[in-house]
C-alpha cells in the first residue's frame, strides 16, 4: 500500500541511508535505515537542502540548516492542514505514508451512513483523528504526551474542525481502555499506532512486544458488535505484517467476523517510481 495522494509532500530520492524530502516549499535531508542501496544522487536538491538532520554516534542527533528554515509551517492533505516543524530524533509532525489509512478510515465512516464512534490511541498530532472527524464520526485522541495533544488541537484549529466532536486526552493509552471496559463505553472504529518504547505521563514502562497483545486483546473487547474497522500499524522491524495479521485475526476475526488483512506502507519515490517502505499495517474491517 503507497500513500500516493500527496501534492504538499514528495519523497523525491533515497540513497545512501537518506531520504531527499520536500515538505511543501522547504527540502529536507533525513535519515532511514531502509535505504540500503547507494544510488547516484541526480537530483540537485540533494546539495541545497533546507536542514539536514545528522544522527549522532552515541544516539539522538540534530539538525543543521542550510538555508533559513522557518520555525513551523503548514502543508495540505486533502481538507487537511498539518503543522510541520523540525523535531528532534529526525522527525516532522507527520508521517505521510500513514495517510493511506486515513483513507481508509474515512471511508469506512463515509460508507456506514449512521453515527460511528473512533478511538485513536497513540494518536500523535491527529492527522488519523482529524481524518475521521472530517469523515464525520465522534471521535476519542488518546495520547501520552500533552505536547502532542496541544499540537493536535492545534491540527484541528488549522484543519476548520476545531467544532468537531472530539475528546483530547492525556493519557496512559492501556489504563485508558481499561478504564473504557469498566464504564461499558464501545466504538465502532479503533486506530492504534504504538510505539517500541515509551513512557506514560506517570512514568509508565511501554515495551511493545511485551504488551501489545494484551492491548488488542482489551480493544477488542471496546468494539461494538456493528464496528466498522481496526487498524494496527507498527514501525517496530520485528513485528512483521503477517504477525500482526495473525494477532488480529485470533483477537478479532474469531469474534467479529469479518477480515483480515496486512502488508508494508510506502511512499513512492520520484526519481524511481519505486515504493520505500516505511512500516507495517494490519487492518480487521467488517464484511
Amino acid at each position: 500500500m503507497r500513500a500516493a495522494q500527496w501534492k504538499d509532500y514528495e519523497l523525491l530520492d533515497a540513497s545512501a541511508g537518506e531520504r531527499l524530502e520536500r515538505w511543501g516549499d522547504i527540502i529536507l535531508i533525513r535519515p532511514d535505515p531502509q535505504i540500503i542501496w547507494n544510488t547516484e544522487k541526480r537530483n540537485p536538491l540533494w546539495r541545497t537542502p533546507h536542514a539536514q538532520y545528522y544522527r549522532a554516534n552515541t544516539g539522538g542527533g540534530h539538525w543543521e540548516e542550510r538555508k533559513k528554515t522557518p520555525p513551523a509551517w503548514h502543508i495540505r492533505y486533502g481538507g487537511l492542514t498539518f503543522g510541520i516543524k523540525l523535531m528532534g530524533f529526525k522527525h516532522t509532525g507527520v508521517f505521510p505514508e500513514q495517510a493511506v489509512n486515513w483513507d481508509f478510515a474515512a471511508q469506512c465512516i463515509r460508507s456506514a451512513g449512521r453515527p460511528v464512534k473512533v478511538l485513536n490511541l497513540f494518536a500523535y498530532t491527529g492527522a488519523a483523528t482529524l481524518a475521521c472527524a472530517a469523515a464525520g464520526a465522534q471521535v476519542c485522541h488518546v495520547d501520552a504526551s500533552k505536547g502532542m495533544v496541544a499540537w493536535a488541537k492545534e491540527n484541528a484549529q488549522l484543519s476548520g474542525l476545531s467544532d468537531r466532536p472530539v475528546r483530547w486526552l492525556v493519557d496512559d493509552c492501556l489504563k485508558f481502555v481499561q478504564r473504557e471496559l469498566r464504564r461499558g463505553n464501545r466504538y465502532d472504529g479503533i486506530i492504534m499506532d504504538p510505539p517500541s518504547y515509551g513512557r506514560g505521563p506517570g512514568g509508565e514502562v511501554w515495551k511493545l512486544e511485551e504488551q501489545l497483545f494484551s492491548l488488542v486483546e482489551q480493544c477488542a473487547a471496546l468494539l461494538t458488535e456493528n464496528a466498522l474497522f481496526f487498524i494496527l500499524n507498527s514501525y517496530t522491524t520485528g513485528l512483521s505484517p503477517s504477525v500482526m495479521e495473525y494477532l488480529l485475526g485470533v483477537q478479532l476475526q474469531r469474534r467479529l467476523g469479518g477480515r483480515v488483512s496486512a502488508g508494508e506502507i510506502g511512499l513512492p519515490v520520484s526519481s524511481t517510481n519505486l515504493v520505500l517502505p516505511c512500516g507495517s499495517t494490519a487492518i480487521w474491517q467488517k464484511d
